[in-house]
């Protein structure tokens, strides 16, 4: 995702509500997110799909690097050579 332009990535509700095509458009094709305010105050993020999606994947990814890092820390790994190993006894079964 690329970075916020504050300049103009920040818009009220009433003037997405005006220019909602459009201000979806240029997300879409700037790939930037735009902050909806709402009585001067940030309410709402708009983003991509893709971008979305992508945040989604990266989470999951990072999620499953800390469960890997929790089960090293709690000794629940196994070496690489017995991973092996159990991976052939069930190919062979």
């Amino acid at each position: 995702m690329r970075r916020l332009k504050i300049d103009s990535d920040i818009k009220p509700v009433s003037e997405f509500r005006a220019r909602a095509a459009n201000l979806i458009e240029r997300i879409r094709s700037t790939r930037r997110p735009l902050v909806l305010t709402q009585r001067g105050r940030s309410a709402a993020i708009i983003i991509a799909v893709e971008e979305y999606e992508d945040l989604l994947e990266e989470v999951e990814t990072l999620r499953d690097i800390r469960t890997a890092e929790e089960q090293i820390d709690d000794v629940k790994s196994i070496s690489n050579r017995a991973a092996k190993s159990r991976l052939r006894r069930r190919v062979r079964d």
